[in-house]
């Protein structure tokens, strides 16, 4: 814990450092934001939800130079704002996205960016659905969002548990559209919609008019 201590100081001090270097150079507070993909914590850094606990922690009782802040309460304090376009990047191979689209797994996208459609056009079209319907839409948004993560495309590139990967996908997809159609046929089946919930019941407060354009 020592290490974790050291190393959240170390965070610490050196966002105090940008701070003040920002304060130079522009005339409004600046914002440092800080997005991380956060499996990794707790994935191949064992000690990263305690790191996150010390930054939080010093970020509160030892300075009194920042503020921890969402962006969206920095734009309602800083609203007259210069709109930017940031480079397209990522912390994948080579620093773009070969890892996510590449021989291996370029065929899944055509089949999410159907079932992203498909999940637009509910949103829009369910306005008042039934209880029933409604479950069915929440849990059809569940098995979008699952089939939509990063690792199955990452699992294909790397090459490790690739048929678990696919088969991840494909599960995932198989029962967005099967709850689409129950769905669009006004026919949902309730011990259906009970297996495929027990199944993937992730996200429980999800709502599928998220999804409304």
């Amino acid at each position: 814990m020592a290490a974790v201590e050291a190393d959240a100081g170390n965070f610490m001090f050196n966002r105090l450092c940008q701070i003040k270097h920002l304060c130079k150079n522009i005339d409004i507070p600046p914002i440092i934001v800080s997005p991380y993909d956060a499996e990794l914590f707790g994935h191949w850094w064992y000690e990263g939800p305690q790191f996150i606990d010390y930054v939080l922690r010093k970020f509160a009782k030892e300075q009194n130079e920042i503020e921890l802040i969402t962006p969206s309460q920095y734009l309602q304090r800083n609203s007259t704002l210069q709109l930017l376009d940031p480079a397209s990047s990522s912390w994948g191979d080579k620093g773009y996205f070969e890892v996510w689209l590449n021989g291996t797994n370029d065929w899944i996208y055509r089949h999410l960016h159907r079932a992203e459609k498909v999940m637009l056009e509910m949103a829009d079209t369910e306005s008042s659905p039934s209880e029933i319907v409604k479950r069915a839409l929440n849990q059809a948004g569940r098995e979008l969002m699952l089939a939509q993560a990063s690792d199955w495309a990452f699992i294909m590139t790397t090459g490790t548990m690739v048929d678990y990967a696919i088969k991840k996908t494909k599960d995932h997809l198989n029962r967005f559209f099967e709850l689409s159609e129950m769905i669009k046929q006004k026919s949902v089946s309730e011990s259906r919609l009970q297996q495929i919930e027990s199944k993937d019941n992730i996200f429980p407060e999800l709502d599928y008019q998220i999804f409304h354009s």
